[in-house]
């Protein structure tokens, strides 16, 4: 099956998702993200200001804040399709951009290097159990994780978006870590065992 549609089918598989099980299942994720030791461990995190369907962040941020981690997310540039990212301290540092995008406000934010982030939560559509995933198709993150090469790649997802096999091309760079709301996969160790 291609990319596309694949895309497709689980977007449409997320769109029958309930309000209630949404919610529910987001806490889920929250919860047992919060005791990975990666998440643990780390001092800077890079993650996105969720937008429904996906699994929703900002429960994470206000409980990765009260830990004392710095939460550093993305502003996109659409014409050179390229992000950076900034450490917030307040929801009040974002602003709304296009599509409804919620991304920080450089004037009131730190930069931050991609090297410096830990654990870099990886958005998506669909995910295999190695770890590729088929993201939005504006190329944002698979251009960014070709500089990312000190932290951890993981992404947040709802079990509606576990596929057999996403169709990878030579330049995919897969994540190390998947996170559900029933499991967790070391996509390492999956690639590894393949």
């Amino acid at each position: 099956m291609d990319k596309s549609t694949l895309r497709n089918r689980v977007k449409e598989a997320l769109a029958t998702m309930s309000e209630e099980a949404y919610l529910e299942q987001s806490l889920a994720i929250v919860k047992k993200v919060l005791q990975e030791p990666y998440i643990i461990e780390a001092k800077t995190i890079g993650i996105t200001i969720s937008n429904k369907p996906e699994v929703d962040t900002i429960d994470l941020i206000d409980e990765l804040w009260k830990l004392g981690k710095k939460v550093a997310v993305p502003k996109c540039n659409p014409k050179t399709r390229e992000m950076t990212f900034y450490v917030i301290n307040s929801f009040e540092q974002l602003e709304t951009v296009y599509m409804h995008l919620r991304e920080p406000i450089p004037e009131k934010c730190e930069f931050v290097d991609a090297n410096e982030m830990n654990v870099l939560l990886v958005p998506g559509v669909a995910f295999d159990q190695y770890g590729y995933r088929i993201g939005y198709g504006g190329g944002y993150y698979d251009r960014y994780v070709l500089n990312y090469k000190k932290g951890k790649l993981m992404s947040l997802l709802f079990d509606e978006q576990l596929v057999d096999r996403v169709p990878t091309e030579a330049h995919d760079c897969p994540v190390d870590i998947i996170v559900t709301p029933t499991i967790r996969i070391d996509c390492v160790a999956q690639r590894g065992a393949n």
